[in-house]
């Protein structure tokens, strides 16, 4: 392997993504070996993808896909072409490489916690509810199906008491991540109990001040906040 290309894959692993990048962008391919043209493409569209620059990101691994020799390498290019393609709102194209993977046989509680994501996106609610519980039938105890299931179960009156089971669980994995502190203090609210909503949905708030979302839900619970 090319001394500058292992140099920027160390880049890569400890997070300095815009060195990393730069290194990799520095390279000619027609300097490296095929199976380095492979690595270059892989990590250059992570790389993008961490720095926000989805469009680039996609270029890159979408060539790893097409061309790729590497099972398991295309299955996670794959898999994160399916969340570019969620966050940037192209949940259909998220659905077309995650239903690619499926055909191909594999099957984890990330890749049926983002189809269910793109279905939810979509209105699919129901379609949305069974891949969650697939992907809690691979892992019990994935945070993200857990919350997202849960958060679906209460937001449209389908099971309230299980979707709240199922919101504090995720909490008891990640209990400082805002997004299940938002689902669980919601869930307490639609079950009726507000005051234990507004703990939560509180704790929420102060762990992501800006997120729109969980202001929404404290202003429907406690009125106007700042």
């Amino acid at each position: 392997m090319a001394g500058d290309l292992q140099e920027g894959i160390e880049f890569f692993r400890t997070k300095r993504w815009s060195k990393a990048l730069k290194e990799f962008k520095s390279l000619k391919p027609s300097d490296l070996e095929s199976g380095e043209k492979e690595e270059l493409s892989y990590y250059l569209g992570l790389c993008f993808m961490k720095l926000n620059q989805y469009e680039d990101a996609l270029l890159h691994l979408e060539q790893v896909v097409t061309g790729g020799s590497n099972p398991l390498r295309i299955y996670q290019c794959r898999m994160t072409l399916a969340y570019i393609y969620v966050i940037t709102g192209r949940s259909k194209m998220a659905e077309f490489e995650l239903r690619r993977l499926l055909a191909a046989g594999f099957k984890s509680a990330q890749l049926y916690s983002t189809l269910g994501y793109a279905s939810w996106s979509q209105k699919r609610y129901k379609e949305a509810v069974d891949y969650y519980e697939k992907a809690l039938e691979v892992d019990g105890e994935n945070p993200t199906a857990l919350n997202c299931l849960g958060y679906i179960l209460v937001d449209t009156n389908a099971d309230i008491s299980r979707g709240l089971r199922y919101c504090r669980k995720a909490v008891d994995r990640k209990p400082q991540n805002p997004a299940y502190l938002d689902s669980l203090g919601w869930a307490y609210f639609k079950n009726g109990e507000t005051q234990e909503a507004r703990v939560w949905l509180r704790r929420a708030l102060e762990a992501a001040p800006h997120e729109q979302e969980i202001k929404k839900h404290m202003r429907t619970v406690v009125g106007d906040v700042e």
